[in-house]
């Protein structure tokens, strides 16, 4: 007589987790097999029906089957000391790291295949190592620490708007976008479609600039705007009385700006003077980050203008007016989240690493 079948039973989170396994396209072929040995035993199939199924021995079945029963699916896991020892010397693999960061002579860094070529190992160990110490050569990020003399107080103004807002008032944050350029592509691109991405020429015509000038209301999110050709202060001060004009009289203004030389002319400030309601507030020098305006302007240029032809300034100046009416229409505010205390310990990190590597 033969023996009765040995049920496997589950409960629904580890059939789940162990499905999971069986299709996830990260999982390797050993891992998701195992897994289905699993399962399939415990949809009651004899060890001979899995083994057959899936083109295995039987002795294989039990294997993974008891140290599923002994470890859960720890135990599907290799053993540890499995598997070929690694062939490449350990001094190699030291200098793969230590020697990632000084580039060699006349270059700026090194690539993958020189790299390889200098150490004597392929190109797909060094890509291996680089992934594993999270080391990447070909990449590089832009920074600017300010060098502002009242950094900290300018810092906690400006924070201080976003974080707690003055009561019967309104927080702009105002900016021009200067050199706002109307190029035409050459020829006219592909569009995006199944099975192949959006083209556009590398080439272009120019057809002259404008300036977006751009006051963003940290309260609803709504923008004032004002379109021009150029960005002196007479722009700027057209721009200011414009604001003036479109909010109401009996709330305080408390505008954000950069220290650009058109918003502290004197005329601009003979103006503010004679109007009490505004109140400027600069961020400080190269620290263009704490005005909110500028997420907006990113926006802007990865929405409607980025990836346009236009054929002249009016086509330019259309596709702004047109994306600004949308905008208002459907406001999105920025909120400001960040803790300056965090900011502050992040930017003196960065003080205190370039000091160390200037020394």
């Amino acid at each position: 007589m033969a023996r009765p079948v040995q049920s496997l039973e589950l409960d629904g989170p580890l059939c789940s987790e162990l499905e999971q396994i069986v299709r996830s396209p990260t999982s390797s072929v050993r891992d998701a097999r195992r897994a289905r040995i699993i399962l399939l035993r415990s949809q009651g199939q004899s060890q001979a029906e899995v083994a057959a199924e899936l083109g295995i021995n039987r002795p294989v079945v039990g294997l993974w089957e008891r140290r599923f029963r002994l470890s859960g699916i720890a135990g599907l896991g290799d053993a540890k000391g499995r598997g070929r020892r690694p062939s490449i010397a350990k001094a190699k693999l030291a200098r793969l790291v230590s020697e990632a960061v000084r580039p060699p002579a006349g270059r700026t860094r090194w690539s993958v295949r020189t790299m390889a070529s200098h150490i004597g190992v392929s190109p797909a160990t060094v890509q291996r190592v680089w992934s594993a110490n999270d080391i990447k050569p070909h990449r590089t990020r832009t920074f600017k620490l300010s060098r502002d003399k009242h950094f900290e107080a300018k810092f906690w103004d400006v924070i201080g708007l976003y974080l707690n807002p003055p009561d019967r008032a309104l927080v702009l944050c105002c900016d021009e976008k200067s050199q706002c350029q109307a190029l035409e592509r050459t020829q006219p691109g592909l569009p995006l479609g199944i099975g192949h991405i959006r083209t556009r020429t590398h080439d272009y015509i120019r057809h002259g600039t404008i300036t977006l000038f751009a006051a963003l209301s940290y309260l609803d999110g709504k923008i004032i705007s004002r379109i021009a050709e150029h960005h002196t202060h007479v722009q700027w001060l057209s721009f200011l009385k414009q604001i003036n004009r479109q909010t109401p009289s009996d709330l305080e203004l408390h505008l954000i700006a950069d220290n650009y030389g058109t918003h502290k002319h004197p005329k601009v400030k003979g103006w503010i003077a004679r109007h009490p309601c505004f109140h400027m507030h600069f961020v400080p020098t190269s620290s263009s980050w704490l005005n909110l305006v500028e997420r907006f302007f990113r926006d802007l240029s990865e929405d409607a203008i980025r990836e346009g032809s236009f054929r002249n300034v009016r086509e330019l100046t259309r596709a702004i007016e047109t994306y600004l009416t949308e905008r208002n229409l459907r406001p999105k505010p920025y909120r400001w989240k960040a803790k300056g205390e965090e900011i502050l310990a992040k930017i003196q990190r960065a003080r205190q690493a370039l000091s160390a590597h200037a020394t």
